[in-house]
């Protein structure tokens, strides 16, 4: 009895210790950050198992409202959130979707990394343990309609390194990082968008919408 006693107490303090330092990895990540860069390759796998498309490119982060999500592989695409409105820019389509920012982007598991407030506002953090060399916190949306079951972050010793998360359909998406750049220095119009000359606008940005063109 007392042997069971004390491998239940080991378990309980290993995983109170592997909670907190999960946490206290993330904290450590993001204490501070104004704005964040670094690479991404995304890889989505069906409820079924089946392999989508795998993409790649680079991300920007903005404290606390703005994001610069850029796909450059296998086919470019540009998602700019400047604080006010989202546009979505497909050259390929000639075409630009464009909206207001809203909850949505609140309770993305990105926004946390800039925000750390967003955590115990929008998310129910449980620890996730130990696998693939990686610390695991996993977060549940507070969301009345999540946009996703799901996600998890995973961190090492440099800070995030992948990140996952499961939709209502089963739908699992990874993302792994790298190149992390801390307040690195971005262009003035990183998070800024116009819709070039020719393109399909699809949306209203309003007229008091302030936008610069993007230069990489």
């Amino acid at each position: 009895m007392l042997r069971a006693l004390l491998l239940l107490f080991a378990l309980v303090a290993s995983n109170a210790f592997a909670a907190e330092a999960a946490r206290a990895r993330l904290d450590a990540f993001s204490n501070g950050i104004r704005t964040i860069s670094a690479r991404f390759e995304q890889s989505i796998t069906g409820a079924k198992g089946q392999r989508g498309e795998t993409s790649s490119g680079t991300l920007a982060l903005k404290a606390p409202r703005q994001f610069r999500w850029h796909v450059t592989a296998p086919y470019e695409q540009l998602i700019v959130a400047d604080g006010s409105r989202v546009w979505i820019y497909d050259p390929d389509l000639e075409q630009v979707s464009v909206r207001g920012q809203g909850a949505e982007e609140a309770h993305s598991p990105l926004a946390v990394l800039t925000d750390l407030s967003q955590l115990d506002r929008e998310f129910t953090a449980i620890e996730a343990g130990q696998r693939d060399g990686l610390r695991w916190l996993k977060l549940v949306s507070k969301a009345k309609e999540p946009e996703f079951a799901f996600a998890e972050l995973g961190f090492d010793e440099n800070g995030l390194a992948r990140m996952r998360f499961e939709d209502s359909l089963g739908n699992t998406t990874e993302i792994r990082f790298s190149d992390w750049q801390r307040d690195p220095k971005l262009a003035a119009d990183t998070f800024a968008f116009t819709p070039p000359d020719g393109v399909d606008v699809v949306g209203d940005p309003g007229e008091d919408a302030e936008v610069f063109p993007i230069k990489d």
